[in-house]
């Protein structure tokens, strides 16, 4: 039917052809799914307004008094009410746009990734933006520019990830799996110990008093601290039982390692032979120490490989120890720190239980 613009009837170009609006047809899933969108206070306004308009249109609301309920124009709604008729949900999102042309030619951007690649002149270690900027001659890039060329190669030069580069070490898998298996399969007639140190614990008082957690608000704690010095101690966990001793150090050198292993043998009955897992560090390795072990024939060392602490059981057990009573601690002294250390050691071997062990020396995927 013809209306005219002004409301009477007439001829020439004052007229336009009303026509019907486009049906909007959708199953309960798709409704569902719209219906979260328009309620939702986190999604994009212009995510709520199309889902309101889809949905008000699948009612079978006619396109004026949708926009007049929602406040748009009634060419928005046969926009979003047409491209959901031909594509569903995927045509509620914007299309693609060209955006502005590029600036600069293909060698201007190699010659950014060319040198975002490289090594960085002088005494700087990595790369930024305007760095690279003054580096490229014969043009005027700009550091925004540079910005985005090299996001549009997902290059960013300024970051820098830890990488070890392990050596092919021949005994790696062997002593892995020996390790796993001992911990897999403990001997009934022996005692498995696990021993490291852990060293230079920082023994720190908050300047001033944190605040408590509340519902809906977490802990607050002083930013600034007071030093007291550090603590180091030694630890033998039972990995049997999950039980530990512990002892504060003042040298993390041979000679107090092997008073500790002593004192250890003098504690454990004569007759069990001893399986210890040991990492490689300097103290454990020495020849002092070596001439211990091979004085005390009843101990087997179990050498974790170079560079696999992560092997040795204690480990997890001084992880614990640091989100329990370290990372968050308010120590007044060193002889607070150790304290505290040794009431929370004494109090979990009441209730210790061994670690789940489930890792059996296979190579992994990531490996």
């Amino acid at each position: 039917m013809i209306f005219p613009r002004s409301g009477r009837l007439g001829t020439g170009a004052g007229f336009v052809v009303k026509t019907a609006a486009v049906t909007v047809v959708m199953d309960e899933q798709t409704r569902l799914r719209l219906s979260r969108t328009a309620r939702s206070a986190r999604a994009q306004a212009r995510a709520v307004l199309r889902a309101k308009i889809v949905l008000a249109a699948a009612e079978g609301r006619p396109n004026a008094r949708i926009a007049a309920d929602l406040h748009v124009g009634v060419d928005t709604v046969r926009k979003w009410r047409a491209r959901f008729a031909a594509s569903g949900l995927t045509g509620l999102t914007d299309a693609k746009r060209s955006g502005r042309p590029r600036r600069h030619g293909p060698e201007v951007r190699l010659q950014a990734v060319a040198i975002a690649t490289s090594a960085p002149p002088g005494p700087e270690s990595t790369w930024s933006h305007r760095r690279i900027a003054e580096q490229m001659t014969g043009t005027t890039i700009s550091v925004s520019q540079v910005g985005r060329i090299l996001a549009d190669c997902d290059l960013r030069p300024y970051r820098v990830r830890g990488w070890l580069t392990r050596k092919d070490d021949p005994q790696f898998w062997t002593r892995t799996a020996d390790i796993c298996d001992l911990y897999l399969n403990p001997p009934s007639d022996a005692v498995v110990l696990s021993i490291d140190e852990k060293t230079a614990i920082a023994a720190r008082s908050r300047k001033h008093p944190g605040r408590r957690a509340t519902p809906g608000r977490p802990a607050y704690q002083e930013f600034e601290y007071v030093r007291h010095g550090t603590v180091s101690i030694i630890a033998a966990l039972d990995i049997q039982t999950g039980q530990a001793v512990t002892e504060p150090i003042e040298r993390n050198d041979s000679a107090t390692f092997q008073r500790f292993l002593t004192m250890i043998d003098t504690v454990i009955d004569p007759a069990k032979q001893i399986h210890v897992v040991l990492d490689n560090g300097s103290s454990h390795v020495a020849k002092a120490t070596r001439a211990w072990l091979a004085a005390h024939p009843r101990w087997h060392v179990h050498w974790t490989p170079v560079h696999a602490s992560w092997l040795n059981q204690v480990e997890l057990y001084f992880s614990a120890l640091t989100r329990r009573v370290v990372r968050h601690g308010d120590f007044s002294s060193r002889d607070d720190l150790i304290n505290k250390i040794e009431t929370y050691v004494i109090a979990k071997n009441t209730t210790a239980k061994p670690y789940r062990w489930t890792y059996d020396g296979t190579p992994l995927k990531a490996a």
